[in-house]
C-alpha cells in the first residue's frame, strides 16, 4: 500500500509539473502594461480586448487598466505597471501632457513605451507611436457632409456648426486640421455658412469628448442662432458627440417629418451611431478597425523585445513638442448606410444582431 501511495503521489508530481510546465510555455514572454483611458466608451473596451487576445496569442502577459478618464488614475497605473516590471508599455493617454515623469522612470529602467491612439507630448521618452491616419479622419468627415451637400456640384449656401475633440487630445487638432481643409474654401466662399462664427479649437473643443457637454454646446448654438434659421450640418469629430448633438436637434423638432435631420459625421463606428445612421439621423462615421491596430502595436512589441527593426511608415509627421515619434499610421475608412454592412459585418467587426 506505501508503494501505491508513493507511485500516485510521484504521477501526481509530475502532472503538476507539466501542468505548470504548459503555463510556463503559453507565457514564456514578458508581461506588457496597456493603459487605457476609459471603458465610458465601446472602442476603448474593443482596444483594450483585441491588443490583449494578440498579445495572448503570442505568448506574452498582459496588464490591461482603464483609468476612466481620472489622470492621476492613470498615472498610478502606469506607474504601477513600471514597478511590476512591464517590459513594454502601451499608453492610450488621457491627457498626452502628463506623462513626463513616470516615463522619465521608466526609460531609466530601459522600459519602452508605445504611444497607442492618442500621441504622448512633451517628453522624449516615448519611443513610437501606433495610429490611424488622423488628418485623414478628418478629410473623410468633411467629404462626407462636401457629398451629402452637394457641395461639389455648386450647391448652397447651406449653414453648418463646428464641433471638435478634446484640446489635451493631441488628435483633436489633426481631426479638426484635416476637416477644414476640405470644409474652409467652402467657408471663404459663401457656400458653407457658420452662423454662430464659432471656429477654431480653442472655441469649437469638447472637453473629454463628453456628448453631454456637446449636447449642452448644441442647445446654445440652437437657441442663439437658429430660431429662424435651418442648420445643415454638423462637423461632429466623434460617434459620442454625435449622438448629443442629434439629441439636442431632435429636441427643437428636427428629424421630424416637417424638418431633416441635419447632416451630422462621426467617427470609431460605434453601435449607437450605425443604429442612428439606419435610423436616418446620423450621416456618417469614420471606421478604424482597431483589430488591425492591435497586430500592428503587437508586431512593434515583438520587434522591440527581439532586437528587430520596428515597423513604422511615418518619420515625419508627429512631433510631439521634443521629438518627431517614429510612427505607423493605419487608413481609416468612411461608413455610412451604403456599406456599413459589407465594411461592419462582413468584415466581422459587427454582429448583425448588435445593430439590427
Amino acid at each position: 500500500m506505501p508503494r501505491l501511495t508513493t507511485w500516485c503521489a510521484l504521477v501526481l508530481a509530475g502532472l503538476v509539473a507539466a501542468a505548470a510546465g504548459g503555463d510556463a510555455f503559453a507565457q514564456s514572454k514578458p508581461t506588457i502594461g496597456i493603459a487605457m483611458p476609459t471603458k465610458s466608451s465601446a472602442r476603448w473596451i474593443d482596444d483594450g480586448n483585441n491588443i490583449v487576445k494578440v498579445l495572448k496569442e503570442r505568448g506574452y502577459g498582459t496588464d490591461l487598466q482603464y483609468a476612466e478618464d481620472d489622470i492621476p488614475n492613470q498615472l498610478s497605473q502606469v506607474e504601477n505597471m513600471v514597478t511590476k516590471g512591464a517590459k513594454v508599455l502601451v499608453i492610450a493617454a488621457i491627457d498626452g501632457t502628463t506623462l513626463s515623469d513616470v516615463l522619465k522612470q521608466a526609460k531609466a529602467k530601459g522600459i519602452t513605451v508605445i504611444a497607442y491612439d492618442r500621441l504622448i507630448r512633451d517628453t522624449p521618452n516615448v519611443d513610437y507611436y501606433a495610429t490611424f491616419d488622423n488628418f485623414q479622419v478628418g478629410v473623410l468627415q468633411a467629404q462626407s457632409i462636401e457629398q451629402a451637400l452637394g457641395l461639389k456640384e455648386g450647391k448652397g449656401p447651406f449653414n453648418i456648426e463646428l464641433f471638435g475633440g478634446s484640446p489635451d487630445d493631441n488628435n483633436a487638432y489633426f481631426f479638426y486640421n484635416g476637416a477644414m481643409s476640405v470644409l474652409q474654401p467652402y467657408i471663404d466662399s459663401g457656400k458653407l455658412v457658420v452662423a454662430s462664427k464659432q471656429t477654431g479649437m480653442d472655441k469649437v473643443s469638447t472637453l473629454r469628448w463628453d456628448g453631454a457637454t456637446a449636447q449642452s454646446r448644441m442647445d446654445n448654438l440652437l437657441s442663439a442662432f437658429y430660431g429662424k434659421k435651418r442648420l445643415d450640418a454638423v462637423l461632429s469629430p466623434y460617434d459620442g458627440i454625435s449622438i448629443g448633438i442629434i439629441s439636442s436637434l431632435k429636441g427643437v423638432g428636427y428629424g421630424s417629418a416637417d424638418q431633416k435631420m441635419p447632416v451630422v459625421s462621426g467617427q470609431d463606428a460605434e453601435v449607437p451611431s450605425i443604429k442612428a445612421m439606419l435610423r436616418g439621423e446620423q450621416y456618417s462615421t469614420i471606421f478604424k478597425d482597431t483589430r488591425d491596430l492591435a497586430r500592428v502595436t503587437v508586431d512593434m512589441v515583438d520587434a522591440v523585445l527581439s532586437g528587430k527593426e520596428v515597423p513604422v511608415n511615418d518619420t515625419k509627421t508627429y512631433n510631439n513638442g521634443v521629438k518627431v515619434v517614429p510612427s505607423y499610421l493605419l487608413k481609416p475608412v468612411v461608413v455610412d448606410k451604403s456599406n456599413w454592412e459589407k465594411t461592419l459585418v462582413d468584415g466581422g467587426y459587427y454582429k448583425r444582431s448588435q445593430i439590427q
